[in-house]
């Protein structure tokens, strides 16, 4: 596991949110309270700034991964379902409580977290 396994970790979460926002859309904008009016979609700072954070979460799992000894696929996703399900998700929903945000964002997010980090999981551990 080397920079470009964390880079092609990256970039599967990085797909797996377009493709998860693509299916969540309409959903996800009623839960953060914007519309197709209110909607950037030429904010290019939130898509460079998303890859860029799945490349410190990729690149932080690979650690954690070399330094726990997780080397097999079902490791790997495992690992990366507790990362999200125990540590991302219970972080983002701590946030949006306090932001008092819809309990269907925290779990449209939420659910986005944990699928990204099982698939860096699953990522790290193939290559």
């Amino acid at each position: 596991m080397g920079v470009l396994s964390v880079i092609a970790a990256a970039l599967a979460a990085w797909l797996f949110g377009a493709a998860w926002y693509g299916i969540m859309g309409r959903r996800w904008m009623g839960a953060a309270g914007l519309t197709e009016e209110t909607l950037d979609r030429r904010n290019y700072a939130a898509f460079i700034g998303s890859l860029f954070a799945a490349v410190l979460v990729a690149g932080m799992m690979r650690h954690v991964f070399v330094t726990s000894g997780v080397d097999s696929p079902i490791e790997g996703a495992l690992t990366g379902l507790g990362l999200g399900l125990f540590v991302a998700s219970p972080w983002i929903a701590t946030n949006y409580l306090f932001a008092q945000r819809p309990a269907s964002l925290i779990l449209i997010d939420g659910l986005y977290a944990t699928g990204g980090c099982t698939l860096i999981g699953l990522v790290l551990a193939l290559l």
